[in-house]
């Protein structure tokens, strides 16, 4: 019999055994072990076990009853228990893809059963159906011997039950007739599910798309009509003939987590055409051609052969870096630092304890001057010196205005915080002009070199987009560091932000706060922009919003709050690639010197770029608050798209000529809703490199 074919490889293969065989039984099972969900079994008193052996066997034993109790939530249809185990058990700790004695796969019972919602759960957790099932004849036969089995052996136990005297054994025997009945009737509804379902039908929708100049991506929706059969796996088929033959090449796609598919390694400039069908355990499905009917791979640069913007840059600047250090390695003032390491390799727990070195150097109060401040935090705590201050150096006593170039320069000198000791050195030699602007740099390069071997860390952070100044004439330019480790460390001080802030108030002006005032203020604002300011975008093409403002020593762009490195933007579509065709079209558009057009045209209806720009400009008019019927006057920069790796890219919307830029005093009708606001032209490049 096939049956005892399964079962005979079963024991060859030393699987388990089979669960509970009866509802009460799964239930009891389920009961015992939900409360142990939550806990993962290494949190079992280790002391009560005798040694590794015992622990490892208990290990299995739990392992082995959340296997069987899956396979019961499974024939009991019960979603949030078979969720449950799914959340708490990986799929290997489960089995997930080992059959019972009877040649099944819980994935097998699910789409018999025609139990969609558990099959869905189990197909993206990685589940398989058996590969025993290697025909249709095979499944029907295994299905029917798995019916008359059990039903010959209700009719066993029925003769035993009505024959026997009452007693303990035929009270035993009673609760094996229930649960063989249950199991007949959990197979009958198998054989009935198998019998009755049919092939899936196509596809719902399938989209083409250009990856890249050597690639498709291919998205697709499951079909309208399953036909009483869930469907498991998806073929994506390729050709460069409509008839698709010779078919050039195939992909089965059995994790359904995301329905899409990438054909890697084509040819650019050739055209493929695209088709996909479903399979359920009926079988392959017909195929749903993909729209547009074909595509070719291509991207924009391949228009004008433009090759990419930032290509060999970093290295350029890395060797010229280079030769500028070389230049600068035999001047007299570079000796005494030769034998001195570029950069101190203490580790963060040890390099820390200098904050409460009795020599410290840091300031409790501030006097009229520039100063610098490191915040170093991790979740709500924030990092103190020995007298429950946030460690403060000073830069200059003298220095009462801070001039922007002198703190865009500083910006930029925090991107080199590994070089500061040869930067230092280059500027005394550039001191002989007794240049205000180069003493005041110098002083800030100390300053830095300062707090470095206070703290005994290199990396003091990314640098706030302004300093905070108060009516006494401090300026504090402040950085921003988040410690990410879990390690404990010693003589190290954490101290929770609301407590420091309580403590600050008892000793602080409320009418005239200073600067450090300002900042325990605020600290939590300025953790929350650094937070954001670090997060990426995920894959995608977006349309951005270029608009900046100009001030007497700067330019400032607008940005949003919950991501300033990015400019204002909305998600056009996840696919980050512009077609050479697209670009083109993109071109013509320019070239007409037409203004961006927000309603549709017959000529343009069909246009998939144009569609996905009139809602994203849509969307990013009402984003800004500017009325839509002036994004008439907008244009799409169409120079170049700009790239951000390989996995982002942006186009530009840009207002007219004479608005792109707010010069000052110049009135901007149309202002922004909260949730924006602008930075440093530089400071956004620098967040942006970040």
């Amino acid at each position: 019999k096939m049956t005892q074919q399964m079962r005979d490889l079963q024991l060859a293969q030393a699987r388990k055994p089979p669960g509970p065989s009866s509802p009460n039984a799964a239930k009891r099972l389920y009961r015992n072990l939900s409360g142990k969900f939550r806990v993962n079994y290494t949190s079992f008193d280790e002391g009560s076990l005798v040694g590794r052996g015992e622990k490892e066997k208990l290990r299995k034993s739990y392992l082995f009853q959340s296997n069987a109790a899956l396979f019961e939530a499974v024939e009991l249809q019960d979603l949030d228990r078979v969720q449950e185990l799914l959340k708490h058990y990986s799929p290997e700790e489960l089995d997930l893809n080992t059959p019972n004695s009877e040649g099944l796969l819980p994935l097998d019972i699910a789409i018999m059963t025609n139990n969609a919602p558990i099959a869905r759960a189990l197909l993206q957790a990685g589940a398989k159906e058996s590969p025993h099932f290697v025909s249709l004849e095979s499944r029907s036969l295994h299905l029917s011997t798995l019916v008359r089995e059990a039903e010959q052996r209700v009719n066993e136990l029925m003769a035993q039950v009505v024959n026997e005297a009452p007693n303990a054994d035929c009270s035993e025997k009673e609760k094996q007739l229930k649960a063989w009945e249950w199991r007949f009737r959990l197979y009958k509804r198998m054989k009935a599910g198998f019998e009755h379902a049919r092939v899936p039908d196509a596809p719902s929708s399938v989209h083409l798309s250009v990856a890249s100049s050597s690639s498709l991506q291919v998205t697709f929706w499951e079909p309208l009509s399953v036909n009483s059969a869930v469907v498991t796996k998806y073929k994506v088929e390729w050709s460069c003939c409509p008839t698709f033959s010779p078919l050039l090449g195939e992909a089965v796609i059995d994790k359904l987590k995301d329905l899409h598919f990438t054909i890697q390694g084509l040819v650019s400039g050739t055209a493929y055409h695209v088709r996909v069908s479903a399979y359920n355990m009926k079988g392959w499905g017909p195929p749903q051609a993909s729209a547009p009917p074909f595509a070719i791979p291509s991207n924009w640069r391949e228009y004008d052969g433009r090759a990419p913007r930032r290509r060999g840059q970093a290295e350029a600047l890395d060797h010229l870096l280079g030769q500028v250090k070389t230049v600068h390695q035999h001047c007299i003032c570079h000796e005494p630092c030769k034998n001195q390491p570029q950069s101190r390799k203490h580790s963060v727990s040890k390099s820390l304890k200098h904050l409460f070195h009795p020599g410290s150097k840091f300031l409790k109060t501030l006097k009229r001057g520039l100063y610098l401040t490191a915040i170093f935090y991790k979740d709500d705590n924030i990092l103190v010196t020995h007298e429950d201050q946030i460690p403060v150096v000073e830069i200059d006593d003298t220095y009462s205005c801070l001039l922007m170039q002198d703190f865009l320069w500083f910006t930029k000198v925090s991107c080199m915080w590994d070089e500061i000791l040869w930067l230092r050195q280059c500027v005394t030699v550039s001191q002989s002009s007794c240049s205000c602007i180069l003493q005041t740099r110098f002083k800030m390069l100390l300053a830095i070199s300062q707090m470095q071997g206070l703290l005994g860390i290199q990396d003091l952070g990314q640098v706030f987009f302004e300093p905070i100044k108060d009516k006494q004439g401090n300026i504090l330019i402040v950085t921003l560091k988040e410690v990410k480790t879990n390690q404990t460390f010693e003589s190290v001080r954490w101290v929770p932000i609301c407590k420091l802030q309580t403590s600050r108030k008892s000793v602080s002006s409320p009418e005239e706060p200073t600067a450090l005032d300002t900042l325990l203020i605020s600290v939590q604002d300025k953790l929350a922009y650094h937070q954001r300011s670090s997060h990426a975008l995920s894959p995608g093409l977006y349309l951005g919003y270029l608009k900046l403002c100009s001030a007497v020593d700067q330019i400032r762009v607008l940005v949003p709050e919950r991501l300033p490195n990015i400019l204002c933007h909305v998600k056009i579509r996840s696919n980050p690639n512009i077609s050479r065709e697209e670009w083109e079209w993109l071109q013509k558009m320019a070239s007409v010197e037409e203004p961006v057009p927000t309603e549709p045209e017959a000529d343009m209806s069909q246009n998939p770029l144009f569609q996905e720009l009139q809602v994203a400009i849509k969307e990013l008019m009402a984003l800004v608050n500017i009325p839509l019927q002036e994004a008439k006057d907008f244009r799409l920069y169409s120079q170049e798209v700009l790239d951000f790796g390989d996995q982002v890219s942006f186009l530009l919307l840009l207002p007219p000529s004479d608005d792109v830029c707010t010069a000052p005093g110049q009135n901007n009708p149309y202002t922004p809703r909260s949730g924006f606001l602008t930075l440093p032209l530089q400071i956004f490049e620098l967040g942006e490199e970040r």
